[in-house]
């Protein structure tokens, strides 16, 4: 049996090649969504849609791919910034406020089509910082391309007071859940 990770993201990448060999085949399906969804919602059918994606594009039936979408969530979903002045503004307004990390995400056994779609939930504390602090940051240039424009595996650690949850979700790939899905559903253990 092939794994398949549907993400070019170099921390999913990082995290999952410490327990197994996987094959990377990123989505390229556009991220569209309703905005009627449940930002849940949304991560998961973001998930699924990559997966299914990805599916498509593989050849030999015997894989199973694994998909991941994070969000972050305060109100409304705080997407990939599109520049540096919407990160200021993202982080401006999480600033002494706490939000929520959600990666919904998606296994599927090509071979029968069994399939998980699931996500994980972590509730981020920001502490007090002011507008010089945001700025230096933005130059380390960590925003480009990070859901609620920081990264908490880099400078993004000092914007965090505290968190609940699983700190690997907020990296982006919640590894405990995902293990114990590809475990018990689909005969993957990740101890080896």
């Amino acid at each position: 049996m092939k794994l398949i990770l549907a993400s070019k993201s170099p921390r999913r990448i990082e995290v999952l090649k410490k327990f197994i060999e996987f094959e990377v085949i990123p989505s390229t399906v556009e991220e569209k969504y309703s905005k009627k969804m449940d930002p849940k919602e949304v991560a998961m059918y973001l998930s699924l849609i990559k997966a299914l994606d990805v599916m498509e594009k593989v050849i030999e039936k015997d894989s199973v791919i694994i998909s991941a979408d994070t969000i972050v969530v305060m109100e409304e979903i705080l997407e990939k910034p599109k520049d540096r002045n919407e990160a200021f503004k993202f982080l401006k307004k999480l600033k002494n406020k706490k939000h929520s990390v959600i990666t919904g995400y998606t296994i599927i056994n090509q071979n029968n089509l069994k399939k998980i779609i699931n996500f994980e939930e972590t509730e981020v504390y920001f502490g007090d910082y002011n507008e010089d602090f945001i700025n230096k940051y933005l130059d380390k240039n960590e925003y480009i391309d990070k859901a609620g424009a920081y990264a908490i595996q880099g400078y993004g650690k000092l914007l965090v007071k505290k968190i609940k949850g699983d700190y690997m979700n907020i990296v982006g790939f919640p590894i405990y859940s995902i293990s114990s899905y590809l475990k018990k559903d689909f005969d993957i253990d990740l101890m080896k």
